[in-house]
């Protein structure tokens, strides 16, 4: 008797989870429209086009962010709706970038994506910073007024 209630509360914490958005379909799209998911041809055409470029040259108008992920990382799933929060927050200022690791392995290798996440913040001056690994929210907060020189709205 235990075993199958053991089972039943299994069962209905799968299902709920199930239910939560893993797939990749839904975890492709994206409701805000100031986060962009970027592909290798897009990629070079608002960020850097690394074929015809051996110096870094930024192609953007603003300062960005990008995240690099995979739709299976847990800390993946935890920094998603910071970057909606901060890509409200910042909105016009900076923009942000998502990257899916498992589709775009050749941006992945270029930038020797070992670990994810692993953001990506790219001044309109500068080099470029990264950081791996899920970062709170002020942790984003300062990023973007010390690297990307950005103050919120």
């Amino acid at each position: 008797m235990k075993t199958i209630k053991t089972l039943l509360i299994i069962s209905a914490v799968l299902t709920a989870l199930a239910g939560q958005g893993c797939s990749k379909k839904e975890n492709n799209e994206v409701k805000n429209t100031t986060m962009v998911h970027l592909n290798a041809a897009t990629f070079k055409e608002k960020v850097f086009n690394y074929e015809t470029n051996t110096d870094w040259k930024f192609e953007g108008d603003k300062p960005v962010i990008i995240d690099f992920y995979a739709d299976w990382c847990g800390p993946c799933k935890m920094v998603a709706p910071v970057l909606e929060d901060l890509s409200k927050e910042y909105d016009g200022k900076i923009q942000i970038y998502k990257v899916d690791t498992e589709k775009e392995q050749e941006l992945a290798s270029i930038f020797g994506i070992r670990s994810i996440p692993s953001i990506l913040f790219i001044p309109m001056d500068g080099k470029p910073q990264m950081s791996s690994g899920a970062m709170p929210k002020e942790g984003f907060v300062q990023a973007i007024n010390e690297i990307l020189l950005v103050k919120a709205n």
